[in-house]
């Protein structure tokens, strides 16, 4: 669509030898809007975007002139509209998309519409990578065994992908084993400046997206602004609707010195999210900026963008320099296009030269880096940071902690009046390796063992500086004659087939394979949960003796339930710890003063005498990480192996739906729409689902791992004549919504004060106070047409921007959520999804209004009030007549927003938008 071009701004630039054109911010500035010279980095690609897409009706002459003129010190209160350049999708959230728009398309037709009009576009691209799961490891061939494993597991779904890769236009599928979907951003889709043909132009302009998973903001390390969104909202913007946002607060935070020996990347990550999650960046940009960014890589930059959900931040960028153009050229751009990035950044004020002034920000932080130390974060939450010289005390504290949390909690129902319970007893924190019966092996499992050592995750295998730190380690270890434990379940999963590439070409491969560090697969594995079972006599002695055991591993995420069901302490640390950790074998350890074993030569080796120099690991990179490889293996991205190659390709527009699987179902989001929407009304007689605590994760809404076979799911998959040793994850089962819904709640860590003393899925059918699962409980209230809602403290939804995570609530019956505060993307999942958020006023919550969760509530003001960010009233019933109100904020941030609201949730917006175009 051509733009109105109100301020005369498009103009003409010679770049990378040949002629584009482009809407010029300096152009803006001369018509009057100076202030822009001074506008972050960010919000200047924002302003390019409401230029080249003002259409005088979601972009209209005030909505440029308000962002031109951003002021740190007004209010943010000015609604925007985002269109991004492309969507990027993995295949766990991109197959419900996928299979969103293949509803839709039968939905247009069942509305009198051309079913060929749900089409995306923009570029739409899909990896495929969080499907392999580490069955197989410390083996030579365990890669291959691996992916065999995920072809017979995946087949239905792959096929499906097939079919959407043919049926959409605009859609494009990188197949399994390549690597995981933000590295292959980073080092092969990112384009930095999209190039698009107009009218007989070459239009020039930033590369912007927004990807189905929260760490897409991995590509903000190479100054592209990109953040996660769930899958409702990708789908939308495939289909050509701008999102709909508040112009962001933009903080700043200066990085000044540089790294000091021995620190790493990740340690600065850690370190930055334990500083921003507690200064609180919830919804808001951040950009880093200062001297102290030069001596930080690509690769640094990337681990530090990736991270930004755990702080909170939509975004964490870089700006474009030299370095920018140095990695381009490293990954094997086109020589042409370098020059065109180059050229369009300078002439745009998008390049960062040194001496320039400082932009203007919100609010600013400063880090010295020269103070950053080696880190860990854990047990359950990546802002918790643990420096490492403390990590054994921690962890002792940490241990206690858990312990007292885990007494009287069951992962069944409390026994009725007149039965009785004898679950396992309680480990203490006293040794009970003594009284185990079991294989030499697990002779020493004990508290606190590290039973799961993973180099896994987008955020730490991208970065060549701790991958070659991590394979020098081992080397040196393997040299010293150390061994890892023999309890250890060791994988790695590089990011991308590059990794490979420069480990063998270093020699280190090897002497990671000798610890048990064999190549398991290219994708997320054990970050997302991929982890696969522990070794039988491991398993074994954990589950008899209830011990509380740990993985270390290099991702970004280690939520309760999460890395492995029956590992209840997890860490994040740079893939060279990650390997420590698997040689001591222990969370016991003071890394900095105590031996992590005995070498072959019969003295102490400590992590000091094997850690490599910085010197030592930056030659090792230059000589070993080289331009060709990232040519040759990206030569054929989109093309797959022989095993892809040879998955049926569906024909048709329409798919043909199979009402005996149980991997793709015809979803029920569009069922019963009709042109104009019913009419909004207030909720009433509303009974409680679920009253949750804080930094309640979509990870306890809508599990990722595995399937329990007595979970509601599990039953359903059984009755379907699937074996349990068949169910595969839950996340490979996202295009079945009659598994979604039976897993919602139902993480096996999940604590529902409605259900106490359990764990898990369960809650209290009200009025009769029988314990059910929350399935069941769902079901139940809607055959007596009980309409739901769930209490939730701080933080509520915080985690992956799992779309399932409000599909499931909404298919449970849920109609609102009250909580203290959300995190960005499930707040906006719930309103696409037509769920109210309501946020207690402040200083208020539901332990401070006295709120059991068993009463009943009516929410008012719905009908006819509802605003964005307005008052809306929620009267509460309870069993002795007592009636009282208190008042909520609505948590619908926008205009636009509350349209999608009214029709029901984004897609039948959409939908009906579609059909009358």
């Amino acid at each position: 669509m051509a733009s109105l071009n109100s301020f005369d701004t498009r103009t003409r630039l010679d770049a990378g030898g040949t002629t584009v054109e482009l809407f010029n911010l300096s152009a803006l500035a001369r018509a009057g809007f100076p202030e822009i010279a001074r506008l972050p980095y960010s919000l200047k690609i924002l302003l390019e975007n409401l230029l080249r897409r003002e259409d005088g009706r979601f972009v209209r002459r005030e909505h440029i002139e308000a962002l031109a003129r951003w002021d740190v010190r007004s209010a943010v209160q000015q609604e925007i509209a985002f269109t991004p350049a492309r969507v990027l999708l993995q295949d766990f959230t991109g197959v419900p998309a996928v299979v969103d728009l293949a509803a839709m398309r039968d939905g247009m037709v069942r509305l009198g519409g051309d079913p060929a009009k749900v089409n995306p576009l923009q570029p739409v691209e899909l990896v495929i990578d969080h499907s392999v799961q580490v069955d197989h490891y410390a083996e030579l061939n365990a890669a291959d065994l691996n992916a065999a494993l995920e072809f017979t597991r995946n087949k239905e779904r792959y096929t499906f992908l097939r079919w959407g890769q043919e049926a959409f236009r605009n859609f494009r599928v990188v197949p399994p084993d390549t690597g995981i979907v933000h590295q292959v951003n980073l080092e092969y889709l990112a384009r930095v400046v999209f190039r698009e043909e107009e009218n007989g132009a070459t239009l020039a302009y930033p590369d912007t997206l927004v990807g189905t998973d929260s760490h897409t903001t991995m590509v903000n390390g190479l100054g592209v602004v990109g953040w996660g969104v769930g899958g409702i909202e990708a789908e939308a913007a495939m289909l050509g609707q701008p999102i709909s946002m508040l112009i962001p607060e933009v903080i700043g935070f200066r990085l000044v010195d540089r790294l000091p020996e021995g620190a790493t990347a990740t340690d600065l990550v850690l370190t930055i999210t334990e500083r921003l999650r507690k200064f609180g960046v919830v919804g808001k940009f951040v950009e880093f900026y200062g001297a102290g960014l030069e001596s930080l890589t690509i690769a640094d930059r990337a681990t530090l963008g990736n991270m930004s959900p755990e702080y909170g931040a939509t975004i964490a960028i870089c700006p474009i320099d030299e370095m920018t153009l140095d990695y381009l050229r490293l990954t094997a751009r086109d020589e042409a296009h370098v020059q065109l990035v180059e050229a369009y950044a300078k002439e745009q004020g998008l390049f960062n030269r040194p001496g320039a002034p400082d932009p203007v920000y919100t609010a600013t932080l400063e880090l010295d880096l020269s103070t950053v130390e080696p880190s860990l974060a854990g047990p359950k939450r990546p802002q918790d940071r643990v420096s490492l010289r403390q990590s054994k005390m921690k962890f002792a504290q940490a241990l206690e902690t858990m312990l007292a949390e885990r007494k009287g909690k069951s992962s069944s129902p409390p026994p009725k009046p007149g039965e009785t319970s004898a679950p396992a007893p309680l480990a203490s924190s006293a040794s009970v390796a003594a009284t185990l019966e079991l294989t030499p092996d697990v002779d020493d499992l004990d508290h606190g063992s590290v039973v799961v050592a993973a180099i896994t995750s987008c955020t730490n295998t991208s970065n060549p500086s701790v991958m070659i730190a991590a394979g020098l380690l081992a080397r040196n270890a393997v040299q010293r004659g150390l061994t890892v434990k023999p309890w250890v379940k060791t994988s790695l999963a590089p990011g991308s087939l590059i990794v490979t590439e420069y480990y063998k070409a270093s020699g280190l491969l090897e002497y990671l394979q000798k610890l048990g560090f064999n190549i398991v697969g290219y994708g997320c594995t054990t970050c997302i949960g991929n982890s696969g079972p522990l070794p039988e006599p491991v398993s074994t002695a954990v589950r008899e003796k209830n011990l509380v055991v740990a993985s270390v591993l290099s991702g970004n995420r280690n939520f309760e339930g999460r890395i492995q069901s029956q590992v209840r302490a997890n860490y994040l640390a740079s893939p060279p710890l990650v390997v420590a950790y698997a040689i001591a074998g222990k969370m016991q350890i003071d890394m900095t003063s105590e031996p992590l074993g005995i070498g072959s030569d019969g003295r102490k080796v400590f992590l000091r005498d094997i850690w490599p120099t910085e010197r030592e690991i930056q030659e090792t990179m230059l000589k070993s990480v080289k331009s060709e490889m990232f040519r040759s293996q990206y030569a054929e991205v989109f093309a797959g192996d022989d095993r892809w190659r040879a998955l049926p390709v569906p024909g048709g527009e329409r798919f043909e739906w199979d009402e005996s699987s149980t991997y793709i179902r015809n979803p029920p989001f569009f069922a019963g729409v009709t042109m104009d929407p019913l009419p909004a009304t207030d909720i009433a007689n509303a009974r409680v689902l679920a009253y949750l605590g804080d930094s309640v994760t979509t990870d306890h809404i809508s599990p990722a791992g595995s399937i329990p076979a007595d979970s509601p799911a599990g039953q359903y998959l059984i009755a379907k004549g699937v074996q349990p040793g068949d169910f595969n994850s839950y996340g490979a089962r996202r295009g079945n919504h009659e598994v979604m819904v039976r897993g919602t709640f139902g993480n096996i860590r999940l604590r529902n004060q409605l259900a106490p003393g359990t764990e898990g899925g369960w809650t209290t059918l009200l009025p009769e106070g029988e314990v059910s699962t929350i399935y069941d409980a769902s079901v139940a209230y809607c055959d007596r047409g009980v309409p739901l809602i769930v209490l939730a403290g701080k933080e509520y939804g915080s985690g992956s921007s799992r779309d399932w995570a409000a599909k499931g609530t909404l298919l449970l019956g849920v109609k609102a959520v009250i909580a203290e505060s959300y995190e960005r993307i499930h707040r906006s999942n719930l309103v696409n999804m037509g769920i109210l958020p309501l946020r207690y006023r402040d200083g208020e919550n539901a332990a401070s209004l006295k709120l059991t969760g068993r009463e009943t509530f009516d929410i008012l003001g719905v009908a006819d009030s509802l605003a964005p960010g307005g008052e809306i009233r929620v009267r509460v019933f309870t069993a002795d007549g007592t009636t009282r109100e208190f008042k909520t904020i609505a948590r619908i941030d926008t205009p636009e927003e509350l349209v999608a609201f009214r029709h029901g949730g984004i897609l039948p917006y959409v939908l009906r938008q579609l059909v009358r175009a």
